[in-house]
């Protein structure tokens, strides 16, 4: 049986299985290129008129915005066309009149009065400053400017406590491709338990999964003529290099040829696979070949069982992507065009100021009204040692994550890694944690928690059930880290 050609993300949102993704407007606008809107505009119509109806955009990708607007507003299909963009703030604090702006200025740019999916995009977890961010979007969709909120490259801790905290979020856009398989990850359980839908890119990993590529020779960095392959270039050096690639590649052809079909089509219906994807994102050059007739026969491919047997044994010659969803925006090996931040991030500033006391002492506090209540800091240094007061789920005086244990554990640990990081140390300086549940049903959840966010560091730990202090505390936990000297 051949795929479903839409899927329902919301009460409010039908979308494809394929949604046009435009990036590229971004490579296609650099070094200052000018393009004649109205005429790029046009080439959209095309999608449009094939069932591919909705498209995704952001705030970073060119005039893409603006285009797309042009597109949905002269196009007789309009009430059909469905747009996304996305919000990526620098690091620092958010405040509610900066993610109204940020909203408007997408509205305008599209001539909308609503947008039908923001999708939001955190640099750094240790800033609860990304959950205010999320928590007005979610004022903004009540008021009618936003009618469905999604996250891109989120992890699946992060988006747990996003919706324990009672964000309504429909989806999750990632990297998932037959390269990147981390999507099957902690994800997997996290989508079935809230019915969150993940939106899928690089499934073409840049343009590399195409017979384009099939039986050339490793290209050398000069010879990457776009931002998206030199960022994919870097994921298949990560799962073992050109040579597995290769091979890769030679499996996918044949069976491309087994249903008359290409080595791409394969590879995002290979993707749409997975239950939990809503739909692949594959991006468009608009005004060059759309490959339209390739997107809509990618729909019909039907599997047999020895399909899925050769590819899942070529996959299996492949190294893991590292880390979890995402991670390739916020942690080595950062897998950008560039390899590092430098054309995203000037900087991420520290969540905490640190206070000197004396030359060998220095504290910080997070703000809580614990803190001041009880006159204690949220970690104190002292030398090389670094001591983490017993932290829960607060935030601005209020309970994060819920009912869900290990969310708030995830949001405690967050807090303890942005102490001790404003103190000059790392996680991985951690040689000492304390966990208190306050009851013991949630123990596992917890310790599974604290064993994804310290596994490799593993310190010395204790977990004890106590009562705790306050209305809605699931767990609290104190640490201790050592610097080298």
């Amino acid at each position: 049986m051949s795929l479903k050609k839409n899927t329902i993300l919301s009460k409010s949102l039908s979308i494809p299985k394929l949604v046009v993704g435009l990036w590229q407007i971004a490579d296609m606008e650099k070094e200052d290129q000018q393009l004649d809107l109205p005429k790029t505009a046009s080439y959209m119509d095309a999608y449009v008129d094939a069932g591919f109806t909705a498209f995704d955009m952001a705030d970073h990708y060119g005039s893409s915005e603006i285009i797309a607007g042009i597109c949905k507003n002269k196009n007789a299909k309009k009430n059909t066309i469905k747009m996304f963009t996305k919000w990526v703030p620098k690091p620092g604090k958010i405040t509610k009149d900066q993610v109204r702006g940020a909203v408007q200025k997408a509205l305008d740019r599209m001539d909308q009065k609503t947008i039908d999916l923001m999708q939001f995009h955190a640099w750094d977890y240790t800033d609860p400053s990304w959950l205010d961010g999320l928590t007005f979007l979610n004022e903004l969709k009540e008021e009618g400017l936003i009618d469905n909120i999604g996250v891109t490259n989120f992890d699946a801790h992060h988006l747990r406590i996003a919706l324990a905290n009672g964000i309504p979020i429909v989806s999750n856009q990632i990297s998932h491709s037959l390269i990147d398989q981390r999507a099957h990850g902690p994800m997997r359980a996290l989508c079935a338990e809230y019915n969150v839908k993940l939106l899928a890119y690089g499934t073409l990993a840049g343009g590399f999964l195409s017979n384009r590529w099939l039986g050339l020779q490793e290209p050398s960095s000069d010879e990457l003529g776009t931002w998206s392959q030199m960022k994919y270039k870097r994921f298949i050096d990560q799962i073992g290099g050109w040579t597995v690639f290769q091979n890769l590649l030679s499996v996918l052809q044949k069976i491309a040829l087994k249903h008359d079909t290409t080595i791409a089509s394969i590879a995002s219906s290979y993707v749409l696979q997975n239950k939990d994807v809503a739909a692949v994102i594959v991006g468009a050059r608009l005004g060059e070949n759309s490959h339209i007739e390739d997107h809509q026969n990618m729909l019909d491919i039907v599997y047999e069982q020895h399909d899925i047997e050769s590819i899942d044994a070529a996959l299996s010659g492949l190294l893991p992507i590292p880390g979890n969803c995402g991670d390739e925006y916020r942690k080595p090996p950062f897998l950008t065009a560039s390899g590092d931040l430098t054309h995203h991030l000037d900087h991420i500033p520290p969540v905490y100021s640190p206070e000197k006391i004396s030359d060998q002492k220095e504290r910080v506090s997070s703000g809580t009204e614990w803190e001041t209540f009880a006159s204690y800091s949220r970690a104190i240094k002292k030398g090389n040692q670094i001591h983490v007061s017993g932290t829960t789920a607060t935030h601005q005086n209020q309970v994060v994550g819920g009912a869900d244990a290990a969310a708030q554990t995830h949001f405690v640990i967050d807090k303890i890694e942005a102490a001790i990081v404003s103190l000059g140390g790392s996680l991985e300086d951690v040689v000492r944690t304390r966990i208190f549940v306050n009851n013991i049903n949630d123990w596992e959840s917890v310790a599974q928690a604290h064993g994804f966010r310290f596994k490799g560091i593993n310190p010395a730990n204790t977990l004890v059930e106590a009562k705790l202090v306050g209305d809605g505390y699931l767990v609290e936990i104190e640490a201790e880290a050592s610097l080298d000297t």
